[in-house]
């Protein structure tokens, strides 16, 4: 059919995405995608209400369909957020039935249910649809923590790419049914979790919400989450062993904690596997389905995708000794096709011999699996002479049975250029009268019989919960003393 959604094996007319209570089949699917393919034809770019629905499916197919890059709008965003996406994506009209007000584009509301044309009749057919491996798919924008969002262009040959890599590393086939609730206006979400089932061929179900009960009431083979999905998942037992069944968990976006991986394998008799990528990069390393887990890692680079590292300061390549912190530099056929109207950045987030400047700090071991230690902006902390990595102190901690969540950030300080300081939920740890300096000296000498001495905190803050984004990833520019 097109480069995204091939022509598959499968049974058309059987149920195939689910959102909610709304079913539609492959056949059902497609017929209102085409219809929503005929109205944007010719569009320059389509923003997409991305609410957690099937008018999001349909919406997103149809301006595949089309070869019309589709902008996804997050449906919390604020005004100052949703208008920026939407002049600067330059979209020409809006599809969905949002309730907000003073849009810059028309809208049009989205009828998963109309039919006024196939897939053999598009008009995007006749121009080769998505068949222009270099033809911008999605335009994805990013969180916007160092300025204004940037618009992400994806190309389809890269998501493609992407997909089929996941699919021989997941052993992910037809049979699958793949259960989620996470937003469609990300890469896990939508280009995973939508696109990805469409392409392999398998049945999804979104559960609106990734709730414990939802999850478990699905029936799927394959689920995907965030850590704090999962965590919810552990705090309901009945409904994490109703998991028990799934032949593969996956978890991502964020580093999944290794006390709430070993809770999830003893309720559902399966670990996780982890995963790695960026809106940039797609998905570039996991762990196999039918290879090891590791607590930490995040697998090994997929079909074709290179992986390096480097030094901080010198750009030296580093070992792959599994010790040596570097940032993550990256090379394949996932990357994006640069940031819509800024060839500056996008020439900046490249070297000169070609490699993709993840600006993520990484540890690969000489068996090529990857440990994510964080950014290098907020989680590489030079401390007393010693690089430290973020990520390995958030992991001491959570192994403390008290604490419930950890986020480390180096602080400046005058004799030590940066202090660790870190913000901790642990709520059972100081209650009961004890002060919240006798806890904080504990979890201190804990982390430093963990690990070595000058990894240990030199602050620890008691904090009620962490400030997060949609996906569930920590806001560490909004922690504060």
């Amino acid at each position: 059919m097109t480069l995204l959604f091939p022509s598959l094996d499968v049974d058309h007319d059987a149920p195939a995405v689910q959102v909610g209570e709304v079913v539609l089949s492959r056949a059902e699917l497609m017929g209102a995608a085409a219809t929503v393919a005929g109205r944007v034809a010719g569009a320059g770019a389509v923003a997409v209400h991305a609410e957690a629905s099937m008018a999001t499916v349909v919406s997103i197919v149809g301006c595949l369909l089309a070869g019309v890059p589709a902008v996804p709008v997050p449906p919390d965003s604020g005004p100052r957020e949703r208008g920026h996406i939407l002049r600067d994506s330059r979209a020409e009209l809006l599809l969905g039935s949002p309730d907000w007000e003073d849009l810059p584009v028309p809208t049009v509301p989205v009828d998963p249910a109309a039919r006024t044309a196939s897939p053999g009749e598009l008009p995007g057919e006749t121009t080769g649809g998505q068949r222009r491996p270099d033809q911008t798919a999605l335009i994805l924008y990013t969180s916007g923590t160092t300025g204004a969002p940037k618009g992400v262009m994806v190309p389809a040959a890269a998501i493609a790419a992407d997909l089929d890599a996941l699919a021989e590393a997941w052993a992910w086939t037809p049979d699958d049914t793949l259960v989620h609730g996470l937003p469609l206006f990300h890469v896990h979400g939508l280009v995973l979790g939508v696109l990805g089932a469409l392409r392999v061929g398998s049945r999804l179900v979104h559960t609106v919400r990734p709730t414990p009960t939802a999850y478990a009431a699905a029936g799927g083979s394959l689920y995907f989450g965030v850590p704090t999905v999962w965590s919810r998942v552990c705090d309901d037992p009945d409904s994490a062993r109703a998991l028990a069944a799934a032949r593969l968990l996956v978890s991502g976006s964020a580093a999944l904690p290794a006390p709430i991986l070993a809770r999830l394998a003893a309720l559902t008799g399966s670990a996780p596997i982890e995963r790695y990528g960026m809106t940039e990069t797609l998905i570039t390393t996991s762990s196999r389905a039918d290879g090891e887990r590791r607590a930490g890692w995040v697998g090994a680079a997929l079909k074709d995708v290179r992986t390096r590292l480097v030094d901080d300061e010198t750009g030296a390549p580093l070992p792959a000794d599994g010790q040596s912190i570097g940032e993550l530099q990256i090379q394949g056929p996932t990357l994006f096709g640069g940031y819509l109207g800024r060839p500056d950045v996008t020439d900046a987030s490249f070297t000169a011999d070609g490699w993709f400047r993840t600006g993520d700090a990484a540890v690969i071991a000489p068996d090529g699996h990857h440990r994510i230690v964080g950014r290098r902006s907020t989680d590489l902390i030079k401390s007393g002479g010693y690089r430290i990595g973020a990520g390995e102190v958030e992991a001491a901690l959570l192994a403390h049975p008290q604490v419930r969540e950890a986020a480390v950030v180096g602080l400046p300080d005058d004799d030590l250029g940066q202090r660790i300081a870190a913000f901790v939920v642990a709520p059972d740890l100081i209650g009961g009268g004890r002060s919240s300096r006798a806890a904080a000296v504990d979890l201190t000498d804990f982390v430093a019989r963990e690990l070595s001495v000058h990894k240990r905190p030199r602050e620890i803050h008691f904090v009620s919960e962490l400030p997060r984004n949609p996906m569930g990833k920590v806001r560490k520019s909004a922690l504060t003393p």
